[in-house]
């Protein structure tokens, strides 16, 4: 029940991101994919770590639970990095669209100006 609510917040906060920056809803569930991707390389990390330090299948006497709490930290991580990036890079556009420029590529050449 709580990775529900753990799995609405991210989907919340994504589409609030999106919303905000005139892009679709939608990006909510790319928040949700990062998340089990995070978690899904953060566990088989830690599986690979297990099997290589103790040299057998300690993994599978892991309990399921147990592996899951440790690699929720790499999807959380997972989700907050994509969501810095992409609000970085939504804001870093959006300043370009609101310049009073006629040229599409004036970014572009005040960069040669200044070179």
């Amino acid at each position: 029940m709580l990775g529900l609510f753990l799995i609405y917040f991210i989907w919340k906060n994504y589409s609030e991101l999106a919303v905000s920056y005139n892009k679709s809803k939608w990006y909510g569930i790319l928040g949700i994919a990062t998340y089990y991707t995070g978690t899904f390389i953060g566990g088989f990390v830690i599986a690979m770590i297990s099997v290589l330090l103790s040299g057998s299948n300690a993994i599978d006497e892991m309990n399921d639970f147990v592996l899951g709490l440790i690699a929720l930290p790499f999807g959380l991580l997972c989700v907050w990095g994509l969501y810095k990036i992409l609000k970085k890079r939504w804001s870093n556009t959006d300043e370009h669209l609101n310049s009073d420029s006629n040229s599409l590529d004036d970014h572009l050449i005040e960069a040669d100006s200044q070179d």
